[in-house]
């Protein structure tokens, strides 16, 4: 457990200064958190800046929709009450709501998938000042960038592949940007990489709805489908991890342009090895 703690300070101290995130996970029709989760709420409480808190419980598909609107909600007040008796003057609660069974990340067809459902997402806000903006240094080009200069761990940009809103469709014009990618894997076949994709505007949720699939997974998808195009053009599937990472890093905040809103609608390399 020490090794998660640790982990989490990283992610508070490399804390984004737009909107972020904590998930807490629960047993099945279980309310009571755990002592993972209790550790995470002691460093959420401890934070020094002006923050809100709002808090989203949710469940899986086990029991019935009426039950599982009770269990969220349970959730969601154990996460309130026990941050409520622990955090000073700076931090403030928002709202509080448990979503029951209709917000699904996943399909529940594993075990390992159910857990995701079943959890507390605790959105950590900043307030922004009228006109206040931020936006991301831009990271470096993978397609331009030589493999001997690449690092492990490194994560890059692939410009002009951008998607349309609320669907895992690429645009048109990312087809050319994709088709390098995939020479750049063909003649580095040593490279192994994470696909990471992200979303704009969602900020209700962890994650956007996919409309073509209605799962709470878009940026999962997203990363996914750009991973079914390098398997459908003969990369190895150990090449290519993907992951999905919501709305959490956005390249611009808040969306104001249309163009905003497509600059977040995007899939990042990270260097996995080479």
């Amino acid at each position: 457990m020490k090794n998660i703690i640790l982990k989490f300070l990283f992610f508070l101290s490399s804390f984004v200064s737009a909107q972020t995130i904590q998930s807490l996970y629960f047993q099945t029709n279980k309310a009571d958190l755990n002592p993972i989760s209790k550790s995470k709420l002691d460093s959420l409480a401890n934070l020094k800046a002006s923050l809100t808190f709002r808090i989203f419980g949710n469940a899986d598909f086990t029991g019935s929709a009426e039950a599982n609107k009770v269990l969220s909600d349970r959730r969601a007040k154990a996460v309130q009450d026990y941050l409520q008796a622990r955090i000073g003057e700076n931090l403030s609660i928002g709202n509080t709501i448990g979503l029951g069974e209709t917000k699904q990340i996943n399909d529940n067809s594993t075990e390992g998938l159910k857990q995701k459902n079943r959890r507390v997402d605790i959105f950590i806000e900043r307030k922004f000042e009228p006109g206040e903006k931020i936006s991301r240094k831009d990271l470096p080009n993978f397609l331009n960038v030589k493999v001997a200069l690449m690092k492990v761990k490194d994560t890059f940009s692939l410009p002009d592949v951008n998607f349309i809103g609320g669907r895992h469709v690429w645009l048109p014009q990312s087809y050319y940007q994709l088709g390098e990618l995939y020479k750049k894997l063909r003649d580095n076949p040593s490279l192994i990489v994470e696909l990471q994709g992200h979303i704009c505007c969602e900020y209700d949720n962890f994650d956007g709805e996919d409309l073509d699939l209605g799962t709470f997974n878009l940026s999962w998808t997203r990363a996914k489908a750009i991973q079914d195009f390098l398997l459908k053009q003969g990369i190895a599937e150990n090449r290519i991890q993907i992951i999905g990472l919501g709305h959490l890093n956005p390249v611009v905040y808040p969306e104001v342009t249309e163009m905003d809103m497509t600059r977040n609608r995007r899939v990042e390399i990270m260097l996995i090895d080479k």
